[in-house]
Formats: structure tokens, sequence, C-alpha cells
């Protein structure tokens, strides 16, 4: 769109003449009559430069130069004048006029000056743009990105990096243990990238069904295989000119793994049952708590795939390396879950600020949201105690919050009664997994207990009892 030229002359004439000429040189003219008119035009839409007549009724010139100056400081005035003296023009420059003219018109000159104004215009757009991004990164640098947050040195060092692969199209492999933050990471890193704008789709290479996964990450055809009554598109398509986002890419099983590499390679895809290859033009970041080069030597994992991704790493602190960092999140949590669960402020007490400082946190960011949830419905009264946390009591080393979204002991599909002073709600888990794995998928071990297969999941690596590969 051309910039937009304001003209504001109470000679009818001379105004249109001007707006003739505006146009003519590429700019869009808008015409007022006087300076009143002008006022009312620059209360509706935004101008580039205005070029004004000193000697007006109403609100002459030098009136409109304040106002521009006082409500419309961005705005480029040039001011013209049949009256023109060396006191009026100075009397213009002080109140922030661009340049000065006198009638009757040149044209040349005129243009010349208008062309410079438009182009001072263009400068001071640049200017403020770059002001917004040295603020938005001042603020993000003290509060965060986003939903993160954090001034440990680990959290400064993720932030850094952030900042740099953002900008280039380069695959990046996201680490660190299960509840880091990982998928804010990659969203963070696609929204400051020149793909910001375009899709941001997310995948959890662990939370579908056996079988499953290939046909949600690549599509298929109609027939493919029993129940594709239709053709469907896959994540890999759905993410085609953005960002496709693998959580726990070690999860992948190795025919996945071939395909994901042909993406990577080749930028194209195949759907299930297709013949012919589909163009895609996808920025991969993926993430997972495991050791992917280990993985890779023990061939459980494509060594190929592996150099691909690990093009550039981000690896997540966890959350009880992050110092004063927890104290905040906590805050910031606590402050998010009243307005959730539409309870009154709350705060911390001081011994529940020492009971989170001294937790371990194997449940990394996750956890601690989920505490601090939970603390937030038991409380009683405006302050939070370290007995609603329910942290476990050896220093913060022992068991990890539970989740309240697990079943208790007393609702144990298998109908056993569980005695609450011997076995936690985690040792319950373990103990109901491992006598049931062996005759019962991951999605009826997830119905039974309540939960997500992404949740089985990650309760599963965060307690030492990883699906066996194969089922």
């Amino acid at each position: 769109m051309p910039p937009t030229v304001l003209v504001a002359d109470d000679n009818r004439t001379t105004t249109r003449t001007l707006g003739t000429l505006v146009e003519r040189w590429g700019y869009e003219p808008v015409l007022a009559f006087d300076g009143a008119e002008a006022l009312a035009v620059l209360e509706g839409q935004a101008v580039d430069v205005v070029i004004t007549d000193l000697r007006m009724p109403v609100v002459d010139g030098m009136e409109l130069l304040a106002r521009l100056q006082e409500r419309w400081p961005e705005t480029v005035v040039i001011v013209a004048t049949a009256y023109g003296t060396i006191e009026s023009a100075v009397d213009a420059m002080k109140l922030g006029a661009f340049d000065y003219l006198t009638k009757p018109y040149d044209d040349k000159q005129l243009h010349a000056k208008l062309d410079k104004a438009v182009e001072q215009r263009r400068l001071m757009q640049r200017v403020e743009h770059l002001d917004a991004r040295v603020a938005s990164f001042t603020a993000d640098r003290l509060q965060g990105m986003g939903e993160m947050m954090g001034a440990s040195p680990g959290m400064r060092r993720v932030f850094d990096e952030i900042e740099k692969v953002a900008e280039t199209d380069t695959t990046v492999l996201i680490l660190g243990e299960s509840g880091t933050g990982k998928e804010l990471v990659a969203h963070a890193v696609h929204a400051r990238s020149p793909r910001g704008e375009a899709a941001f789709v997310a995948a959890h290479c662990a939370a579908y069904a056996e079988g499953l996964l290939e046909s949600e990450l690549f599509g298929h055809e109609k027939g493919a295989f029993t129940g594709a009554g239709s053709a469907r598109q896959g994540l890999v398509e759905a993410a085609n000119g953005g960002t496709l986002f693998l959580d726990e890419v070690g999860e992948l099983p190795l025919e996945a793994q071939a395909r994901l590499l042909r993406v990577l390679q080749e930028g194209e895809i195949r759907r299930l049952g297709a013949v012919e290859t589909r163009k895609v033009d996808v920025r991969l970041i993926a993430a997972t708590h495991r050791d992917l080069r280990q993985l890779a030597q023990t061939g459980r994992f494509r060594e190929d795939l592996f150099y691909r991704l690990n093009v550039v790493n981000l690896t997540l602190p966890a959350l009880r390396d992050r110092g004063d960092d927890i104290l905040e999140l906590a805050e910031r949590l606590l402050e998010r879950a009243c307005v959730k669960l539409q309870k009154i402020r709350l705060r911390f007490s001081d011994a529940a600020l020492a009971a989170l400082a001294a937790h371990h946190w194997p449940g990394n960011v996750r956890e601690l949201e989920n505490a601090v949830e939970r603390a937030v419905i038991l409380a009683d009264g405006e302050e939070i105690t370290p007995e609603s946390l329910a942290l476990g009591g050896q220093g913060g080393q022992g068991n990890p919050a539970p989740n309240p979204s697990l079943p208790t002991p007393q609702a144990a599909p298998s109908g056993q009664e569980t005695d609450e002073g011997a076995a936690s709600l985690e040792d319950y888990f373990v103990r109901f997994v491992r006598d049931n794995e062996g005759h019962m998928t991951e999605t009826a071990l997830a119905e039974k207990l309540g939960i997500s297969r992404k949740s089985l999941w990650e309760r599963r690596q965060r307690l030492g009892i990883p699906r066996r590969r194969g089922r």
C-alpha cells in the first residue's frame, strides 16, 4: 500500500491540485479543506505525511502542527504558505515541522521535499520496529519468553540460543528431562522464525496407539489399511510452510524414522498406500529426554537420522538446577491457578516457600504446576501451607507429589485394597503397570488408570518402567 499524504488547505483549488500531483507521484492523497477537517481525518485514519497551509480559519497550520506533535508525533509535516517569512519558518521548525515550502509551489521542489518526507517516515518506522524488538527482547529476558520465564544462568543460556537459532531454518533438537518445557521452547523458536505466521503442528510420538503413528504423521490414501475409508492428510503435510514439532522423537518406530529421514533429505513424503510423493516445506524441531546417540549405537534409532536431527541442540536445565526460578515460577503458576479455579488471590506461607525450594522436582515444571493447582484446591483460608502442597517429607528428595489425575489405590482396577501407609500413589502405579502390561495394551492400561496415553508414557519414563519395545 502506498504512503498516505494528507493535504490541508482552505483553498479548495489548491487542495485538489496538490492531491492530483500527490497521486501522480505514486502516493495516496487524502484531502482536507481546513485545519479542523484535517484533525477529523487524523482521528479516523493514520497518515504518513501532512502538507498543510499555515493560514487557515478556525484551526490554522501552527495549531494543527502543535496538535500533530502532541497526538501523532510519528507523522512527518511539510508546512506551506504564501506568507513565508524567516520567522514563521523558524516557528514551524521549532514545533516539529520536517520542511517548509512557500507558495506558489514549484512542482519539482515539492516533489523532492515530499519524497524526502516519505523516506523520513520510513526511517522512523524502521526505528520504531527496532525499538519494539529491543523492548520485546528485554522483556523476554526479564520475564521469560511467552510462557517461559527465568533468570538463572541455565535459562539465560537457553534464551540466547533460541534467539540465535530462530532466525535460521535449521533443524533443532531439544534435550531435557520430561516436564522441563521442551514444547514451549519449540513454540518460542517457531514464533521468532520467518515461519512465525505459518502453522505450528505438534505431535507426541509416544502418545499414539501402536500402528497409527505413521498414518498420523504421513497420512494415508483410501483403502491403505482396514478402516481407511477416505484419504487423509498427515501432520507433516498440515505443517507445510511452517514448523513440525515431534516430541519424544526417540519413540519413533524404525519404519517411521526412514520416512522422516526422507522428509529431511528430499523435502517430500508419500502417504501410506500412495504411489506418488508430495513435496513439503517443513522446518523440523524434535525433542527427547533420551540419549539418541546411545539408541543409535544399539540399533534402536537410525544413525543417519540422528545426525540429521542433531544439527543444533538446545539442552534445558532441570527445575532443581534453576535456583530462584523455582519460587518465581511457583508465584506465576499460583496466580494462574487462582484465576482458572476462580479462587481468591492466595499466597504461599514462608514454610511453603521453603518446601518448594527444598523439593527435588523429579517431574520438573509440570510437577510444580500440578502441585500448585492441587494446593489451590485444597487450601483453607488465604495461605498455602506445606500440607496442601503435599510434596513429601524427606527434604524434598522423597516421592514426588502425586498427580491428581491418577486414581487412588482404593479405586484400583484389580479391586485389591492398598494400605495408604505402606504405598504411595506412585508405588501403586508401578505395581499396577508391571502386573498388567504383559496382557494389556498401552491404551487399555491408560483407560484403567484414568489417564491419557501421553501421561502413562511420561510416568513410565519418570518412574523407570519404560514400555517394552515390540509391544
